[in-house]
């Protein structure tokens, strides 16, 4: 056992085992029918036995609980202090041990007998115990000394005086267990306060104490001492600090009802087994969480783990961010069981494609070929190009493509092909009839343009329409074509009919 778990308080000297030792080398009373065998203690004749001596009496009076107040301020031994310490029944014993007080003082002065120094009080402690206290109970520190050490000097001497069957009756056995840890110690002391304060042990105000320091002990009593232990617990990232008074992790656990944490798989920095250090220790505690993770175009799983924040959950699981891609909510928030993890990713790279190249189409117009038809004169054919792609996607899904190169690795061959412009007459007139008049060849609009064809008086008589008929809508289709051939032909297209001819690609 280690002075730390005893954690002992200042000492000077056992009085009552020194001065036991230092004047049981002297011969007793009534051992060698001389003097006390000593100058100090006189020449009085020896008394065998000590006929009269109420031994019992002697031992309760000395085993009383002392009040500091009652012995004398001086730093000296008093008369005042021996009646203090023996009690009412100071005459009495006096008597019966044939000494006086002034002898007895002499006696407990003299140069066999181990007194302890006084022991200095701080003054700011002494000052602030004396506040507390009304004025006429205020005691000195020489007074806390006469109370702490007189009574084993007092009985000292009575056990030489009396063959020692006083002080030895008052000396008991007790068992101080710490922590577990038992300490068998020889005392003089009534109480528990008093055998602690023997032993030189503090109790602390986070220490349990069984029994009270007031309370009596007897030989053989047993005192429990648990040390009160600081502990700094952080659980999830919240730091929290409380006093246990357990020497193991597991024990500190239950006190601190989080035994069922480590029942649901949390993760605690300490072995179970291991111990709580007299001074205290840090104790973290990650709980075990379910944690939904989608990364980007990934199918979501469940995952569980430990970890406090995201960022420590992608660190454990070996998830790796790119420049551009993004956690939902940040790195930072703190996880809970059942919190989601969402990771958008967004890629950008390069591609390289070989793709074809349209041949040039060169067309020659045929007015031998009907207008819509085609006929290929050169096949032609397709080139080849490597093509440099600049490609952005996201959650796996392409949003962006850019050409950033181009390298022709076959030029393309010229397509030729004939397109035809020959227009059937009837076809080409119907058609311009529809655009002019809606295909009704016997309009009369009544704003000087008659027939499918829109001519006016004028020009309907100049081209020669007079022979069919006064007014161009008095005509058949095919007198009123016959007109407009003539005017197409002097022409050289379709000129007269700007709008429609425009509207159908004819020639004009």
């Amino acid at each position: 056992m280690t002075d730390d778990e005893w954690r002992p308080g200042p000492r000077t000297s056992n009085i009552a085992v020194a001065s036991r030792t230092a004047l049981a080398e002297r011969p007793s009373p009534g051992q060698s029918g001389q003097p006390y065998g000593h100058g100090y203690y006189g020449s009085q004749p020896g008394k065998p036995g000590f006929a009269g001596f109420d031994e019992a009496a002697c031992l309760a009076e000395l085993e009383r609980e002392l009040d500091s107040s009652l012995f004398s301020p001086e730093p000296s031994i008093t008369e005042q202090d021996v009646y203090a310490t023996l009690g009412p029944q100071a005459g009495e014993m006096l008597r019966t041990l044939d000494i006086d007080v002034d002898e007895l003082i002499r006696l407990i002065n003299a140069e066999t007998t181990l007194l302890p120094p006084i022991e200095e009080v701080d003054a700011a402690s002494d000052a602030e115990q004396a506040a507390e206290q009304p004025e006429q109970q205020k005691v000195t520190p020489a007074q806390k000394w006469k109370h702490r050490f007189l009574k084993g000097a007092v009985m000292a001497v009575l056990m030489s005086l009396a063959g020692g069957g006083v002080a030895l009756a008052m000396n008991k056995s007790v068992t101080i267990n710490i922590d577990g840890k038992e300490r068998v110690v020889s005392t003089f002391g009534t109480t528990v306060g008093d055998v602690l304060e023997d032993a030189g042990i503090k109790v602390g105000p986070h220490d349990a104490l069984s029994l009270a320091p007031h309370a009596e002990i007897g030989d053989n009593g047993v005192i429990k001492l648990e040390r009160g232990r600081l502990l700094t617990v952080i659980q999830d990232g919240e730091q929290q600090q409380t006093w246990v008074r357990a020497t193991k992790v597991r024990d500190a656990l239950v006190q601190l009802g989080k035994s069922n944490l480590v029942a649901q798989g949390a993760w605690i920095s300490a072995p179970q087994d291991g111990d709580v250090p007299l001074k205290g220790m840090i104790l973290e505690i990650k709980t075990l969480k379910k944690i939904k993770l989608v990364d980007g175009g990934e199918k979501p799983q469940t995952v569980q783990t430990h970890a406090v924040t995201v960022e420590e959950f992608l660190k454990a699981k070996g998830i790796k961010l790119g420049p551009k891609d993004k956690v939902e909510d940040g790195l930072s928030r703190k996880l809970k069981d059942g919190s989601s993890v969402y990771i958008t990713r967004t890629g950008t790279f390069t591609i390289q494609v070989k793709e074809p190249i349209e041949p040039p189409v060169k067309e020659i117009k045929d007015n031998t070929l009907e207008a819509g038809k085609t006929k290929v004169v050169e096949e032609g054919r397709a080139g080849l190009a490597l093509v440099t792609y600049k490609v952005t996607k996201k959650n796996n899904v392409e949003i962006a493509r850019k050409e950033i190169d181009k390298k022709i690795l076959r030029e393309a061959k010229e397509r030729v092909v004939r397109v035809g412009t020959k227009i059937d007459d009837a076809s080409v007139w119907d058609r311009l009839a529809q655009c002019e008049s809606g295909g009704n060849w016997t309009i009369n609009t009544g704003n000087g343009y008659y027939g499918g064809l829109q001519f006016n008086k004028g020009t309907w008589d100049a081209y020669g329409g007079g022979a069919y008929a006064e007014y161009p809508h008095q005509a058949t289709r095919e007198q009123q074509i016959a007109v407009a051939t003539k005017l197409r032909d002097a022409n050289g297209g379709y000129g007269a009919w700007p709008h429609c001819s425009a509207k159908l690609g004819l020639p004009r």
